[in-house]
């Protein structure tokens, strides 16, 4: 009697822990599409919480989970970038010559700099900082600045209307975003953007639909570059997770007909905000 009650309660505890897993994983699912209507109702940001949700709601390591998130991002903002394109909005020119740089850095850092980096990068005393904290505390001190981004209404900016490269810090600057973007995994739109504005002289509504497509073939080509040949991919996930969030988008661009997005982007803002001081307290006071 005692052995078969044991038995039931060791199974009883098996399934109650995967249906919490399994409950865990439709919230995750909910998120992604959360994240396509956000960035169709705002017009981007919303991908910055791609890689919290892997890495809290679906369990992947700080590797997989920024690698992921490049593919979703770079997804997103195609199909972003591509609705944009349509409206005549995308300079293509700009696309390309910020865009290169950019390739360069984040698959540089995919390629060679993330699968160098150990798992304990330093100790003090005791303590062990290790690359999940390295990585997800400097994601999530990004997200500060992203956030006031977010907060901040952006002023059309008078332009002479002729676009003019200082090629020299956009190489500099493609080539520090870029490598911003492989080591988090996040799109870096908040830093293109003023980037396009003040580097080429581009008016604003364009700086932020040309940004979609920069972040697109940025994020894209460092996943393909980079991770696709050092990890193995779960492509059936990912393709699932990328497609919800896609749906996502198309959702959020119909509501935005009924829904203020400017209201909704201050809001969205403060939120980015509360997940960086999350993500602080996960990884600093949790482990």
């Amino acid at each position: 009697m005692l052995l078969c009650s044991l038995f039931f309660r060791i199974t009883f505890a098996i399934n109650k822990k995967e249906y919490f897993m399994e409950i865990i994983e439709i919230f995750g699912y909910i998120s992604a599409l959360i994240i396509g209507i956000s960035l169709g109702l705002i017009g981007g940001g919303g991908s910055i919480l791609a890689v919290p949700v892997l890495a809290y709601l679906f369990s992947v390591n700080e590797k997989v989970a920024t690698a992921y998130s490049l593919f979703i991002i770079g997804s997103s903002a195609l199909v972003g970038g591509l609705k944009q394109h349509f409206k005549g909005l995308v300079d293509w020119r700009t696309a390309t010559v910020f865009g290169i740089p950019a390739i360069v850095g984040v698959s540089l850092v995919r390629h060679y700099v993330v699968p160098a980096l150990p798992d304990i990068l330093f100790n003090i005393g005791d303590f062990e900082f290790t690359r999940r904290m390295g990585m997800f505390g400097f994601f999530a001190v990004l997200m500060i600045p992203a956030a006031f981004s977010m907060l901040k209404e952006r002023k059309e900016k008078e332009t002479s209307g002729a676009v003019k490269y200082n090629y020299r810090l956009i190489i500099i600057e493609g080539l520090i975003v870029g490598a911003i973007t492989g080591m988090i995994g996040a799109g870096g739109g908040f830093l293109i953007i003023p980037a396009l504005v003040i580097l080429a002289n581009v008016e604003m509504k364009v700086a932020v639909a040309t940004s979609l497509i920069i972040i697109a073939f940025k994020s894209l080509m460092g996943f393909f570059l980079g991770d696709v040949f050092i990890m193995e991919i779960d492509w059936a996930f990912l393709a699932a997770f990328t497609s919800i969030s896609i749906v996502g988008i198309f959702i959020g661009s119909y509501l935005g007909n009924f829904v203020d997005g400017k209201k909704l982007k201050k809001g969205f803002g403060y939120f980015i905000f509360v997940m960086a001081l999350f993500i602080f307290y996960m990884e600093f006071f949790m482990q």
